[in-house]
């Protein structure tokens, strides 16, 4: 089902290299149909949800593996479960597959435990 697309009436008829550099450059056309006008709001939402939920998900990744790399245990325990809780999170949305969150658990999980756990000496 391909619905006819027609320029905006707000938006001027001729398009400048400027439009077309723009991140605006999707929203010169419009739908003609009640359900794609739908479909146009709701993804909208859903990709504002989605680039929400990616932002909160690499920014405790990051804060995680800068605490590893300061080496603070008691930042690093607190750190370690919110991640993972963010993780699981973001699996159940729709923003992770669960292998790959599965796989980012476990790395970090070996990072942590080879700071926390006391070193054996042989």
């Amino acid at each position: 089902m391909s619905c006819i697309l027609r320029p905006h009436p707000i938006s001027p008829v001729s398009i400048t290299s400027q439009d077309r550099a723009g991140p605006e450059k999707s929203s010169v056309f419009m739908a003609n149909h009640v359900s794609s006008l739908k479909r146009a709001r709701q993804t909208e939402t859903k990709t504002a949800d989605n680039r929400a939920n990616k932002t909160k998900l690499r920014s405790t990744l990051r804060l995680l593996r800068e605490a590893i790399v300061e080496g603070n245990k008691k930042t690093i325990a607190a750190t370690y479960s919110e991640t993972v809780s963010i993780l699981d999170k973001s699996v159940q949305k729709g923003v992770l597959h669960k292998n790959t969150a599965s796989r980012y658990k476990a790395r970090l999980n070996a990072r942590v435990k080879a700071l926390v756990a006391p070193k054996k000496v042989a």
